[in-house]
């Protein structure tokens, strides 16, 4: 395994289940009335990111992750429109992208040293840089965003959280 076999597919499942926690988000606001933007706009502290910048973070999550361990440029920040249909585009659209990467084109990622823009000066060697820094930020916004939903009042649950497992008769 390379440093993409065990980070890219695995956020880009997560990022899979993000319209279903929508779906469940649109249904509870028609159920009760209400514009589902105040789910989108939704936080769990007031310094912490809504909703959608949640999401926002896990679409640039990987996309960052796949071109600086190939020695890229990092994917450009964005602002994502707090609607339904933006953020199910975008997280479409990031899906397509990761889809189409293959491993092959990570050979060689570990002897990398992926550069820290919020400490200027400093790195982490790649491996450590998704083990303890990348992957830890992804999930830390999928259960952010999740946990906001289910706060709320949207019947989410840990297999909306999981996926579909692999499941194999015994």
């Amino acid at each position: 395994m390379n440093l993409f076999d065990i980070s890219i597919p695995h956020m880009s499942r997560t990022l899979g289940q993000v319209p279903v926690w929508l779906d469940k988000a649109q249904a509870y606001a028609d159920q009760r009335k209400f514009d589902v933007g105040v789910l989108l706009t939704a936080r769990l502290a007031p310094d912490q990111w809504h909703f959608t910048r949640q999401i926002q973070a896990l679409v640039l999550g990987p996309l960052r992750l796949a071109n600086l361990l190939r020695g890229q440029a990092p994917a450009d920040n964005f602002d994502l429109e707090p609607t339904i249909a933006a953020v199910r585009a975008s997280v479409g659209e990031t899906r397509e992208k990761l889809d189409k990467l293959r491993s092959e084109e990570f050979a060689g990622a570990e002897a990398r040293v992926i550069p820290l823009p919020f400490l200027p000066g400093k790195g982490l060697q790649a491996n450590d840089f998704v083990q303890q820094f990348a992957l830890p930020n992804f999930y830390f916004h999928a259960v952010t965003a999740y946990s906001i939903l289910r706060h709320n009042g949207v019947d989410v649950g840990k297999p909306d959280f999981l996926a579909p497992l692999a499941f194999r008769d015994l």
